[in-house]
């Protein structure tokens, strides 16, 4: 088995900003694995936010043994980007040696396209409700927030898109006093649904209030391990494949959710399609599917995912799976 990690960069179409800060381009992490001839390949996208760079994940990757098999992946690495990547490459190279798509393997059924949000940068009002206006057209907006003065961009996006669903995504960037003030807001502007609007170690605090727009847990739900500590919190699970460490445990995770009575919500970080591709499968029959991540680059992978009115569909064999 030959195991190989690359750091590539895609410069985005544009700069996008979130409560946290600001970037210009998707710092990715390819893994490839080839074993008798046969590759697989995976991408992750480390995330600062959970103590990870490029370095460590490149670190805790080479670190693997020589040879091993998926199911060894749960005790050689945590949950988070380096397994994500090892996993997902893993199922490429499984589907490539069995000649089927992956979808068989799992034995689920043929996934089809599923409507994809569309993600709004944080801006100043006018240059959000320009952008909301440009995008008007598309079915389902999200909207990056998470400032003291949001009430104005979430106006102004409104105007800008009256007909368009819209999801909202604080990335924690919200007080207590502050999501209880806008809450009532949110449900007059028509909003379907809101993300981490409180820090992930405060949201003990949404625990009896008000909910009266479904809550969806973003950097407070990782793992299936983290899926006690959510209760009466949320009502949404947000599963990114780069915070469960794969398509293995996203699945997992998606199903045991749903069992809680959860509703499930199907994320990305900013990467490529080679990145959203594993995770199209967890995302038949989400509630919310935000799976935009090409969309934001200025260049992406070869045979990439299509986007089209019918939203997001599932790779070609060219891609992954």
């Amino acid at each position: 088995m030959r195991l190989t990690v690359t750091p590539e960069t895609f410069p985005l179409a544009e700069v996008f900003t979130i409560s946290r800060g600001s970037k210009t381009s998707a710092d990715v992490l390819t893994v490839r694995i080839e074993d008798a001839g046969v590759q697989g390949w995976g991408e992750c996208v480390p995330y600062a936010r959970y103590g990870e760079t490029l370095a460590s994940v490149t670190a805790e990757i080479e670190g693997l043994p020589e040879r091993f098999r998926r199911d060894d992946l749960f005790d050689l690495l945590p949950a988070g980007a380096a397994r994500n990547a090892v996993d997902c490459a893993l199922w490429d190279l499984e589907a490539k040696r069995a000649g089927k798509r992956v979808w068989e393997l799992l034995g689920l059924a043929v996934p089809g396209p599923e409507i994809t949000a569309y993600t709004l940068s944080l801006g100043e009002p006018e240059a959000m409700e320009a952008s909301a206006a440009k995008n008007a057209h598309r079915p389902l907006l999200k909207i990056k927030l998470g400032t003291p003065d949001d009430m104005t961009r979430l106006e102004a996006v409104r105007r800008g898109a009256p007909k368009s669903r819209i999801i909202v995504d604080a990335n924690e960037g919200w007080s207590a006093a502050v999501y209880a003030d806008l809450a009532p807001h949110l449900v007059r502007l028509g909003v379907d649904l809101v993300e981490q609007p409180l820090p992930a170690g405060e949201d003990e605090a949404l625990i009896g209030m008000d909910r009266p727009v479904p809550v969806c847990a973003d950097e407070s739900a990782h793992d299936t391990s983290t899926l006690a500590a959510l209760k009466g919190k949320y009502d949404v699970v947000n599963i990114k494949l780069d915070k469960t460490g794969g398509l293995t445990e996203a699945l997992r995770l998606r199903d045991a959710a749903r069992t809680e009575g959860y509703r499930v919500m199907v994320g990305c970080m900013v990467g490529t399609s080679l990145a959203m591709a594993p995770a199209t499968l967890v995302a038949q029959g989400a509630m919310v599917t935000d799976l935009d991540g090409p969309l934001l680059l200025a260049e992406d992978r070869p045979a990439p995912l299509i986007f089209d009115e019918a939203g997001v569909h599932p790779p070609t064999p060219e891609l992954w799976g």
